[in-house]
């Protein structure tokens, strides 16, 4: 069991003990009278037949604990500050709207100047080679005093 360099120990093995379950006895039941005796009550019927039986109280229902009274001013100030943060809210989605509106105008302006520009390129460096172009000789004209004469 043991590899042979090592000692030999003397094994000590322990027992459960069970523990003694409880001797109950069983406690005597008496009947107990209730403290007042019911009143037996009878009921004659409209066809003659009598009924009697023991008056039953009727179960009566657990008071209900009224709720505590909110006040109005608790009640305004809630609704304030519930409108208060729909304005802010209104405010920031109008100022993102305003900004948005802003920026797409500034690209629509700058999409028209690169139309434009990009039109007058044409006209001005086309090669049409002088189609329906008027052409000017500024070498013939004088000026004099201020008046320019062809």
């Amino acid at each position: 069991m043991y590899p042979d360099h090592t000692p030999q120990r003397s094994v000590e093995v322990h027992q459960p003990i069970p523990i003694p379950s409880p001797v109950v006895h069983p406690a005597p039941v008496a009947p107990v009278q209730p403290g007042t005796v019911p009143t037996v009550a009878s009921i004659v019927l409209p066809d003659g037949r009598v009924v009697t039986g023991y008056a039953i109280d009727p179960a009566r229902p657990e008071p209900v604990t009224a709720k505590p009274a909110v006040s109005r001013t608790a009640v305004n100030v809630a609704l304030g500050g519930v409108g208060f943060l729909a304005v802010c809210g209104g405010l920031l989605l109008l100022t993102s709207f305003i900004a948005a509106l802003t920026a797409f105008i500034g690209q629509l302006i700058i999409l028209a100047a690169v139309i434009f520009g990009g039109w007058i390129a044409i006209q001005v460096l086309g090669t049409s080679g002088g189609k329906g172009g008027t052409t000017v000789h500024i070498r013939k004209a004088t000026f004099k005093r201020n008046h320019f004469h062809g």
